[in-house]
């Protein structure tokens, strides 16, 4: 109810709910000093003017000393404040969260020594001298202010994280990508071992004043607070510690799974060593790694059907993929005469060689920055520059082209002759298909102008053949290039101009050299 008080006023107020901020902290405190001197009446007799007396003197000291304290939280709060002013949340919401998140124990701790010379010492004067008591009282006082300042702090401290969660909540929406708040704030250890025992402590020394019979004796007052703080950190020392190891055990564990999780290990569990809320937490961790280590199942399956870049882009905008009309360079991979040796082949042996010759072929294609379309056949449909844009498209394309020509020639040797033609232009990218049944293709006339170039090969004897419309796109001059006159193509009213690359002329260096990066990648390549 508490915190859907604070974001309704957060709502309401915006950039004043700091300064509601500011006022709950100032009543606060001027409310536990109140109780304070309530508590030390149970221990010394006052009439009502030095009652009166007393609570409006520590009143003014509760007041110069937020006072100090104010005036260092102004300072430091001004991203937290421009934050919340401006209207481009984006800018400055580190920043803001930071200093969010760390104001409550700025405020409590930062400036320790104000307390002390605004607060502690002053009272512990005072009263003596005011109600004319024996000079050890002023120890006594001094003690028992200070359990109620250091209880003053920690109340402020968990009542103002409180106040500022709907600030840091609606800061959260605007923190960016990878952002980590690691180091600030209190961690949780400290406020449950600061919390306990004060408690202990504040409780012991009420229950004591209520149940004596005399309240003439100021002394007994520093022997309940002596007695209290004994009790609080021996014999209630232990429960305080098997009540903080008790939740701080399960969070240590959700830390650890998640650090394992962080770093790519998706086995990682949490276990379940309890049946309330933070056994929850732990099974619901659970459940979520199970999700996603089947997401990151499917993931790896869906790649090895689809190309990697396709299988991110179905992932991250659903299967049905916009056509979008973009250049790109087309490599045809085919083997010639493969009839004949399926013919006199097995059906295993079949899938087995063409597994080995793709196994081949298309790495190759990705290492220089394309992907495997489809498989036709005894074929290979390569595409560079969808659906990942690439400027230089069709040197990655010829490159990839020459380099699978001289790995087959180095595997295979005269046992297998294959073809690969190369032709760059304009297609549709995107999903085609119907009744369920969906795939990421190109489609378009340069597409089947590859085809046809591929099948060029056979009739011209070279290995890799493209067209002007890909030698016109190269920016590079690592692979030399031969003129193979204008031929026709089938589906083509005109002659078409074809090149040939000089592959003898090609050794590794130079090949390397014609698409950089390409030896980076292979090193990297399984």
């Amino acid at each position: 109810m508490l915190v859907r008080a604070a974001g309704w006023l957060y709502r309401k107020l915006g950039p004043r709910y700091l300064v509601a901020y500011l006022g709950w902290e100032l009543v606060s405190a001027l409310l536990i000093a109140l109780g304070t001197v309530g508590i030390f009446s149970l221990y010394q007799r006052m009439s009502d003017s030095q009652l009166h007396a007393v609570v409006l003197f520590s009143w003014g000291a509760v007041l110069l000393a937020l006072a100090a304290g104010f005036k260092k939280v102004r300072r430091s709060s001004r991203p937290l404040r421009e934050w919340i002013a401006a209207e481009d949340k984006e800018k400055g919401a580190a920043e803001a969260w930071r200093t969010a998140v760390g104001l409550p124990l700025e405020f409590v701790s930062r400036q320790w020594w104000q307390p002390i010379a605004f607060i502690i010492v002053p009272t512990a004067v005072f009263i003596p001298v005011y109600l004319k008591l024996p000079a050890y009282s002023a120890l006594i006082i001094a003690a028992g202010t200070g359990v109620a300042v250091v209880y003053s702090a920690i109340l402020h401290f968990f009542g103002s994280e409180l106040a500022l969660r709907p600030v840091v909540e609606h800061i959260s929406k605007s923190l960016p990508p990878g952002f980590s708040g690691d180091g600030v704030g209190a961690p949780l250890r400290w406020k449950l071992l600061g919390a306990l025992p004060l408690i202990n402590v504040v409780t012991g020394v009420i229950v004591s004043g209520l149940s004596a019979n005399d309240r003439g004796h100021i002394s007994q007052l520093g022997l309940d607070v002596a007695a209290a703080v004994v009790v609080a950190f021996t014999i209630s020392l232990e429960l305080t510690l098997l009540v903080t190891r008790s939740v701080l055990s399960p969070v240590r564990d959700l830390m650890v799974a998640t650090e394992r999780v962080r770093a790519g290990d998706l086995s990682a569990r949490a276990p379940v060593v309890s049946g309330d809320e933070m056994g929850v937490l732990a099974r619901g961790f659970n459940a979520m790694l199970d999700g996603l280590q089947e997401r990151e199942r499917l993931r790896e399956a869906f790649g090895s059907y689809v190309a990697p870049d396709v299988a991110e882009r179905v992932l991250r905008e659903g299967t049905m993929l916009e056509g979008e009309e973009v250049e790109v360079s087309i490599v045809l991979v085919d083997i010639c005469d493969f009839t004949a040796f399926a013919e006199r082949s097995s059906a295993r042996e079949t899938v087995a060689y063409l597994n080995d010759f793709f196994g081949l072929v298309v790495p190759i294609l990705r290492r220089h920055g394309g992907h495997a379309d489809k498989f036709i056949g005894d074929g290979v449909l390569g595409v560079f520059g969808a659906p990942e844009r690439l400027g230089d498209h069709a040197d990655r394309a010829l490159a990839a082209a020459c380099e699978i020509a001289l790995a087959v020639e180095e595997r295979y040797g005269d046992e297998l002759r294959m073809g690969v033609g190369v032709n760059s232009g304009p297609v549709s990218a995107g999903s085609v298909g119907g009744g369920g049944r969906l795939e990421f293709t190109v489609v378009g006339d340069p597409v089947n102008v590859a085809a046809r170039v591929e099948h060029a090969t056979r009739e011209l004897g070279d290995r890799v053949l493209l067209t002007e419309a890909t030698r016109c796109l190269l920016s590079r001059d690592g692979i030399p290039l031969e003129p193979r006159g204008a031929i026709p193509l089938k589906g083509k009213s005109e002659p078409i101009p074809i090149w040939a690359p000089d592959l003898g002329a090609i050794d590794e260096a130079r090949f390397e050299a014609a698409v950089p990066g390409v030896e980076a990648e292979r090193l990297a390549s399984p």
